[in-house]
């Protein structure tokens, strides 16, 4: 049987644009929100998808972290005090949404899981999204 899900997951984290100009350039903070909409043949064992709380497991690794382009200079300021999760790009919403993405894909083809991801929003604030789709 071929289903569909949904899912809603937050998380906080910093990040930077190096390559923007005006206050996005500087290292701050959101509270990101994450929705997921994923597509695939349900186990005909358990009746499901994708573990709810597998998508917010790989989601959350971004939670409380640092977010930086793999080439900012100020990765190697910060790893000395904490781990920094690196990007090959500035990590914009459009950027996470991708890398996201495809992270919940290789857990589901890891897990033998048959599905993929139909849409991913990652939205910056309550105002601005970046949405991937099929």
């Amino acid at each position: 049987m071929n289903s569909r899900i949904y899912k809603l997951v937050h998380f906080d984290a910093s990040h930077r644009l190096m390559h923007y100009r005006g206050k996005c350039a500087q290292l701050h903070g959101h509270r990101w929100k994450v929705e997921v909409w994923i597509q695939g043949e349900v186990d005909q064992v358990t009746g499901i998808l994708v573990d709810y709380n597998t998508i917010k497991t790989i989601i959350e690794r971004f939670d409380h972290q640092i977010i930086l382009n793999r080439d900012d200079p100020m990765v190697a300021c910060i790893e000395p005090f904490q781990t920094v999760i690196t990007t090959p790009g500035d990590p914009t919403s459009e950027l996470l949404a991708a890398i996201l993405r495809d992270m919940i894909e290789n857990g589901c083809r890891d897990a033998g899981i048959a599905a993929r991801v139909e849409r991913i929003r990652v939205w910056e604030s309550e105002t601005c999204y970046a949405e991937l789709g099929v």
